[in-house]
């Protein structure tokens, strides 16, 4: 009978082990907020603005250190960066504060296929690392998506 018992608890440390160790799901993506434009020049502006995301996990991560280039229409925009280190609660939505260059002469070559079309293709690609306890990993940032846009 205890040997039972023990064997239980044991299959039942290993179940639970195994769940806790499961592969982490990557963030959703959820829009864009406080879009602003910091300096402007012809061939070279900058904005700041904030992308929110969804942590579907059931335990919180750290990020840090995103860097990603930014295609519109496959044409390259500028590139994301994000310099800070901060925690991201489990199950929970968080905006990532973000500043960009941005190539001018690329952006006003897309605004009229964008006015145009009414909807466009963002690609992102790049790395960031996220960690647990102190242990980090390189993440490859890949998102590809069509939105509307509406200037009217």
């Amino acid at each position: 009978m205890k040997k039972h018992l023990v064997l239980f608890f044991c299959i039942a440390a290993v179940v639970i082990a195994a769940q806790s160790c499961s592969k982490p799901q990557g963030f959703e993506y959820r829009g864009i907020q406080n879009l602003k434009l910091n300096t402007l020049d012809f061939n070279r502006s900058e904005i700041s603005l904030e992308l929110v995301y969804f942590n579907p996990n059931n335990f919180g991560v750290t990020l840090k250190n995103v860097t990603a280039d930014i295609y519109l229409n496959k044409n390259y925009l500028g590139k994301y960066i994000l310099d800070t280190t901060m925690f991201i609660a489990k199950r929970s939505e968080f905006s990532l504060p973000s500043r960009m260059e941005v190539d001018m002469r690329n952006l006003l070559k897309n605004a009229l296929t964008g006015i145009l079309g009414n909807e466009v293709l963002l690609d992102v690609t790049g790395t960031t690392r996220v960690g647990k306890s102190g242990i980090y990993i390189n993440v490859p940032i890949n998102y590809s998506g069509r939105h509307k846009i509406s200037l009217f």
